[in-house]
């Protein structure tokens, strides 16, 4: 269905209203309505930015999300435009605003987006962990067990990963990741990104648990993927560790896959070199006599 509305999902300042966009200020100006997670925080919000707000302001935090949905969709196919905000940063990470955008898509709504502030971004560039491959991993389980089981799922994860915590879980979490990645895996705790007390701290995770304290504010880390061990040996040198490792009484498959973590390289390489060698010791030496199968055929 075609309308004339359009959704439009705006980036907001972490902290520094400083940081707010020229096309942001116009949209908080000018939309017809403004769906927020917290509608305080966007009234402060505009008094900081000098604009007077004239749209409908309503709420669209967790709670309340999928009830707020009809009401949007009704007011998009009437034509109006639709802001959706966050507390801070981009909405739809870790925020509400899924329902309202997969709605709206369904119903043929125009969805656009102006950019701006990410905690996930600006915590990764500041990490000094590298930022060529990652992956952004929200908040961890509340709870411990299920926390722990996640993470043992991330401890073989080779890109840098980045995880939003609250403050009052932020110990747990840490000892949590010490257990689950070892104290000597790199980390980063980023708190209150852009505002006054800004802090980012970098070392170990175990250095980072050791001296975190009861911080305050928002946090966001930023942990180091496994870093694979360097490649070592050859071919030849993997195929008789293979051998060597069954011959003490390993199965060729958990040779191989040990073989592979310990020289650094794909299980596939590994298997390639065992089969090589072994069609290699195979092989018939020139003009001998092609051998005979079992059946004399």
């Amino acid at each position: 269905m075609s309308t004339s509305g359009v959704l439009v999902l705006a980036a907001t300042p972490l902290g520094n209203p400083g940081d707010a966009t020229a096309r942001l200020r116009e949209a908080l100006a000018t939309c017809d309505v403004i769906a927020a997670e917290d509608t305080r925080r966007l009234r402060r919000l505009a008094r900081d930015l000098s604009v007077t707000l004239t749209a409908e302001v309503i709420s669209l935090h967790d709670a309340v999300e999928a009830s707020r949905v009809a009401r949007l969709i009704e007011a998009l196919h009437q034509g109006s435009r639709v802001l959706v905000v966050s507390d801070a940063g981009m909405p739809l990470v870790s925020d509400p605003g899924y329902r309202i955008v997969r709605a709206c898509l369904d119903e043929g709504i125009h969805v656009t987006v102006l950019p701006g502030p990410s905690a996930v971004l600006a915590a990764l560039v500041v990490s000094g962990l590298p930022v060529d491959r990652f992956c952004f991993e929200g908040f961890l389980p509340r709870r411990g067990g299920e926390r722990r089981r996640r993470i043992a799922d991330l401890a073989a994860e080779s890109r840098t990963m980045v995880f939003f915590e609250a403050p009052h879980r932020i110990q747990d979490t840490l000892r949590d990741l010490v257990d689950g990645f070892g104290p000597d895996r790199s980390a980063a705790l980023c708190r209150e990104l852009t505002k006054t007390y800004e802090e980012v701290r970098r070392g170990t995770l175990g250095e980072l648990h050791a001296g975190i304290g009861e911080p305050r504010g928002e946090i966001t880390l930023v942990v180091g993927g496994l870093e694979s061990p360097p490649r070592s040996g050859d071919a030849q040198d993997w195929a008789a560790e293979v051998e060597y490792l069954i011959s003490a009484g390993s199965d060729r498959r958990e040779a191989i896959s040990t073989v592979a973590e310990r020289c650094g390289v794909h299980r596939r390489e590994v298997y390639d070199a065992v089969v090589q060698a072994k069609h290699k010791h195979a092989a018939p030496s020139p003009g001998s006599a092609a051998p005979t199968s079992v059946d004399g055929k």
